[in-house]
């Protein structure tokens, strides 16, 4: 009888401490993390890109794991190509980003990327869903699809955007997007 009680004490303790912990945190915030905030918060300010946009993109490409290198050679946080990354440092004259750094380090690596969401901003109008699109698969293809009515660019019809795999990647960054808003609120 005595040991019965004891476990009851004890559950109603864990009870008690779970509750606590998951109302007075932001507990959501542990399945869904976001590293390098600052490096974010400082370069969305600087391009004028939705942090919320950058962190989605760098959670799908890499979830947050510096030095990776893909398959075709895409380099760093945000995964940009060698060619793409080149072009980007010309137009850009960064001072702080070389080639060299972009796979290990993370500061350069989202300053870059972070840049070139603000060019496919430009190029697409802000249309969040083309920009996603254009980061995968390139701005040529994305302007080729709504050329040939394959898609119309909306968030809405993605289901016909032609390659799988752009198609995918745009509707998890989309998720996670929308996770980190609903998460973070106004953290940046």
């Amino acid at each position: 009888m005595r040991l019965l009680r004891k476990k009851r004490v004890l559950l109603l303790l864990f009870i008690g401490f779970t509750a606590v912990l998951f109302l007075s945190t932001n507990w959501m915030s542990w399945f869904y993390p976001i590293h390098y905030k600052e490096d974010i918060r400082k370069h969305s300010l600087t391009y004028q890109v939705d942090p919320f946009l950058v962190a989605a993109i760098i959670r799908v490409e890499t979830n947050y794991k510096t030095g990776k290198e893909s398959r075709k050679g895409a380099l760093g946080l945000m995964q940009l190509m060698p060619d793409t990354a080149k072009w980007a440092l010309e137009k850009a004259k960064l001072p702080d980003v070389s080639l060299d750094k972009l796979r290990d380090e993370p500061s350069a690596n989202i300053e870059l990327g972070t840049w070139y969401l603000h060019t496919l901003s430009g190029e697409f109008g802000g249309n969040r869903a083309m920009m996603i699109a254009a980061y995968n698969a390139g701005p040529g293809k994305v302007k080729s699809w709504l050329e040939d009515g394959s898609w119309d660019g909306s968030e809405e019809q993605l289901k016909n955007i032609p390659f799988g795999e752009t198609r995918h990647y745009v509707q998890r960054v989309i998720y996670y997007y929308n996770q980190y808003v609903e998460i973070y609120g106004n953290m940046f």
